[in-house]
């Protein structure tokens, strides 16, 4: 129990006193990084959703290898920043057509975001756990879901495991880290049955002490 309350206070470290401050007790692992524009952040959201609805609505692309909650969110926001042209659009069976989102139009310097998640200790890599992409990714934004944009992260600290989910804009999609034959793992629900689930552990309420809050990545304007 102690250590689950400790969690939950790193993770949801109020940005009240500082917008640019990082979470917690790990600011020296955070490294100075471009952000994105405002316009950028809004085609980046954009991107973002719609790869995490292909996901869950066509099937987890073979190009996505660690199936998992922070892997979800690893594939999704690396496909994001990735430049959309056609090669990229037939290796994820993407077809192009008028619903698709504006390209990001990234510098040099911020296209060197992809793949480059802030781990544990301050080193960078390909591979960020789901606290850490928390921790060292992404900035608090509120524990109220009505502060949530599109692409934004629901952080949860169960004591021995967290995991993330991903906010759609009316729908919350996850994936429940495990594979069999039959399910691949992946789920999107309302947000109305969430805030009712059985497993009030689950429910992303402010008065569920497992929900640590809503949380932005870093780089986003």
């Amino acid at each position: 129990m102690n250590k689950r309350r400790g969690l939950l206070r790193l993770a949801a470290v109020s940005f009240a006193a500082s917008a640019a401050a990082p979470a917690g007790a790990l600011t020296h692992a955070l490294r100075p990084q471009p952000r994105l524009t405002q316009a950028q952040s809004r085609a980046f959201q954009a991107w973002m959703i719609r790869i995490v609805s292909e996901q869950v609505n066509r099937g987890p692309s073979p190009r996505w290898h660690h199936r998992d909650c922070a892997g979800l969110v690893r594939f999704a926001v690396n496909e994001a920043l990735a430049v959309h042209d056609a090669k990229w659009m037939r290796a994820n069976g993407i077809r192009s057509d008028a619903r698709l989102p504006p390209e990001l139009e990234l510098t040099a310097g911020q296209a060197n975001l992809r793949n480059r998640w802030v781990q544990t200790g301050g080193t960078v890599g390909h591979f960020v756990t789901a606290i850490a992409l928390v921790q060292n990714n992404s900035r608090f934004v509120a524990r109220e879901v009505s502060q949530a944009l599109p692409g934004d992260l629901l952080f949860y600290d169960q004591g021995d495991m967290q995991h993330l989910m991903v906010w759609m804009g009316t729908s919350i999609a996850y994936h429940t880290g495990t594979v069999t034959t039959d399910d691949n793992g992946l789920r999107m629900v309302g947000i109305r049955q969430l805030m009712n689930w059985k497993d009030t552990r689950w429910q992303p309420a402010a008065n569920n002490p497992n929900f640590a809050g809503v949380y932005r990545l870093m780089f986003l304007s």
